[in-house]
């Protein structure tokens, strides 16, 4: 027997090896081997078996098997040979993307003692531990305090040595001490579970019935479920995969950001329990490896997470569900492979005859082309669900405001202030969106000018209040704060713009006695901040919630009345194609979140643009308006749905290095076909990041004339397949971005 083996490196190849007597019957696709490459002993994955080998030399056998079960299923397998072809990125490396970084199977969790309550319990006799053994009173006290169960661990802030303790409490018959596996705690992750009385509307039934059709075809079909926001989407996700597993199957369901996850997956753990897995980036690796190896042995039926849950290996998949497909977190851009989630969730689901669910309340154009082409079976769901109304619309012209009030430079407008007081003497709820994090993100020398740059980027450092530094938000280089300008050595530098702290510490100012909390990635170091965070603000705790566009989708807080917009045009004029797209979602999710319960909600929208197409269609909810002519302006300028697009970027540590391996490649170029065109090369919108200098050459490929892409793949492969043999490339790197999201 013969065995094809993939190693994480960087090549496109797999090796052939001889499969030992010994592990013959051991073997399957899928399974992790050790063996002997060139010089040194390597972990691979098993691809494929065979009687024969065409290979005549002399062949080295397998050293020895890694795990007891394979860590890929077959079809993940093929997943990855798609992805490798597709983003064209060597298996190797795909693999190391898709399996957890030192992911070991042999991973056991620890036990630990715990303390439980015997029923002989005397209350004389624990009276008699308050002046005998006072230490060993308040031990019996917290277990007491805990149901009567207890992690001895957590008894350390009574003792440093309580298992001592326990064992005397245990000697006079108190408690019983036994070990205990401990599994790694996800608990940070989510919230407790939400229990809820479901009627379904008739919308919701149509729904359902037209997804449980495809789900008992056990084939291939892709849906589009178009809800608008509280429409009831996540109730219909849980109804479509009790009927997965009733038939034996499994589920994944797909969120964008780690912030959605405690929410949704407490609804899901009150219906599937313990069967329900999370899957994220912010898990430890002794968490990643528990969680494979349990999904590997069918001890989970649903995987709840962000992208990379797309690769859970799961066995016998019935469904995908993939909410908020239109996010552009999605997308991976670095690492290779850089893949979008959503095509490797439709291509697995092809592979394994599944039903896979985009779902959304604004889903991406090229989603909604595919609708209107017939590529996806279309769902709509226009009306909320129960009691809950649309929110009232408010769009507040900033300048017009500000010259009627003779004040400038204000950051909250006179009606959202109003309406903030409104809702707190109402004991209702606030969200308040502000697209950038920190205090001020540009600091500019009043006398000559001078903006503060990042010296490793060609982007503005941000000021946060917080810790007093400058920040780079594309790098990460931070400075202490500056009080002379580097250029002309003024000390009059001034700080413009707006982040979430400066909006946080206005309405502590003008709101003092309110409960305020901020969530961004600088207030968020931990996903378990932002569970606590969320969790206090569902139970009414926190009056008032600001945050980037991670409080913007998918959070369900019924009490929120009142959503503002601090500034609708953040994104509106950047120069990529997808900008008004962006702005438009970001709107129309944000003001979605108001008015989810039974009392009326309102969404101000504060914009210098109150006439931006995107802006006025948001306000109005107006979904079909934005969609229809966003669509007519991309044909126009040939961008995505009606072109395969592919950018080839190159980076480098020097300007003019950089710029004539571009010049070298663009001129090196084979002739293009009819319906592809080349721009560049040419310096990208973000010119330095990290002190390396850009350069891109875009391919716009026509669908008419190359309907499935396939010309495309070709001409980047033909010029692009052995790059580094093709061109000198120094010290500079190109990387290939198939169907990229932005072109900055």
């Amino acid at each position: 027997m013969f065995a094809e083996v993939a190693f994480p490196i960087s090549s496109f190849q797999s090796f052939t090896y001889r499969i030992p007597r010994n592990l013959t019957n051991s073997i399957q696709v899928g399974s992790r081997v050790t063996a002997i490459l060139g010089k040194r002993s390597v972990q691979g994955v098993i691809i494929s078996l065979n009687t024969k080998s065409n290979y005549k030399g002399d062949m080295k056998s397998i050293s020895s098997l890694v795990d007891d079960n394979p860590v890929l299923t077959a079809e993940l397998w093929e997943l990855i040979l798609w992805i490798s072809n597709y983003y064209v990125t060597p298996i190797g490396q795909v693999m190391k993307t898709v399996m957890p970084n030192r992911l070991s199977m042999q991973y056991s969790p620890p036990k630990n003692w715990y303390a439980k309550l015997t029923n002989a319990l005397d209350e004389i006799d624990i009276e008699m531990l308050t002046k005998r053994a006072p230490k060993q009173y308040e031990i019996l006290k917290e277990i007491r305090k805990t149901k009567g169960v207890c992690r001895i661990t957590s008894l350390k802030s009574l003792s440093s040595n309580p298992l001592s303790i326990c064992r005397i409490l245990e000697e006079k018959g108190f408690i019983k001490l036994y070990k205990q596996t401990s599994l790694p705690d996800v608990t940070g992750f989510s919230f407790d579970p939400i229990h809820k009385e479901i009627i379904f509307n008739r919308g919701q039934v149509k729904a359902i019935n037209k997804i449980s059709l495809a789900i008992n075809k056990k084939k291939y079909v892709p849906f589009l479920l178009h809800g608008v926001t509280s429409s009831g989407k996540t109730e219909i996700y849980i109804e479509s995969v009790r009927q997965v597993i009733a038939q034996g199957r499994t589920a994944i369901i797909l969120l964008p950001e780690i912030s959605l996850t405690p929410q949704i997956a407490g609804r899901f753990k009150a219906v599937f329990g313990d069967t329900v897995a999370l899957w994220h980036s912010k898990l430890t690796h002794a968490q990643r490896s528990w969680t494979w190896g349990q999904i590997c042995k069918g001890n989970f039926h649903v995987v709840i997470g962000a992208r990379s849950a797309i690769f859970s290996p799961l066995r016998n998949l019935g469904l995908i569900v993939m909410d908020e497909e239109q996010e552009s977190s999605y997308q991976q851009d670095s690492p290779a492979p850089r893949y979008h989630t959503r095509d490797v969730a439709l291509m697995r689901g092809k592979l394994e005859d599944t039903t896979v669910l985009l779902s959304s309340a604004t889903p991406s154009l090229e989603s909604y082309y595919n609708h209107l082409h017939k590529k996806l079976k279309y769902i709509n769901l226009p009306k909320r669900f129960g009691k809950s109304k649309y929110p009232r619309t408010h769009v507040v012209d900033m300048l017009k405001d500000q010259n009627e009030s003779g004040k400038f430079g204000l950051i909250l407008s006179g009606l959202l202030l109003d309406k903030i007081e409104d809702r707190l003497k109402k004991n209702e709820q606030i969200l308040l969106l502000q697209n950038r994090r920190g205090y001020s993100p540009i600091i500019r020398c009043y006398d000559c000018g001078d903006v503060v740059m990042c010296p490793s980027c060609q982007i503005m450092l941000t000021y946060h209040s917080s810790n007093q530094r400058l920040l780079c938000h594309l790098c990460g280089y931070s400075e202490t704060q500056r009080h002379l300008c580097s250029s002309c050595h003024s000390t009059n530098l001034i700080y413009t713009g707006t982040g979430t702290q400066r909006v946080e510490l206005l309405i502590q100012e003008t709101f003092s006695d309110a409960r305020i909390s901020r969530i961004d990635s600088d207030s968020m170091q931990k996903s378990q901040q932002m569970t606590k965070t969320l969790k206090s603000f569902s139970e009414g705790k926190i009056q008032i919630l600001i945050g980037t566009q991670m409080i913007a989708k998918g959070l369900d807080f019924p009490n929120t009345t009142l959503v503002g917009i601090i500034n609708a045009d953040l994104g509106l004029h950047l120069p990529d194609f997808r900008a008004g797209e962006n702005v438009f979602q970001l709107i129309y999710q944000a003001a979605g979140r108001a008015g989810r319960g039974n009392k009326e909600g309102d969404v101000i929208i504060q914009t210098y643009s109150p006439d931006d197409l995107a802006i006025k269609c948001a306000a109005s909810l107006d979904f079909k308006k934005f969609y229809h002519t966003a669509l007519t302006e991309r044909k126009e300028l040939k961008y995505p749905p009606f072109s395969w697009l592919a950018k080839v970027e190159l980076t480098g540590p020097g300007f003019d290095s950089v710029l004539c391996l571009a010049e070298r490649i663009g001129q090196s170029l084979s002739k293009p076909y009819k319906g592809l065109d080349i721009l560049g090369p040419t310096p990208c919108y973000l010119g330095k990041i990290r002190r390396q200098f850009r350069f891109h050459i875009i391919f716009k490929s026509i669908k008419k004339l190359d309907p499935n892409g396939s010309k495309l793949h070709s001409y980047i492969n033909m010029n692009f397949y052995d790059y580094l043999k093709k061109y000198r490339m120094g010290n500079n790197k190109l990387s290939i971005h198939m169907d990229p999201l932005s072109l900055i």
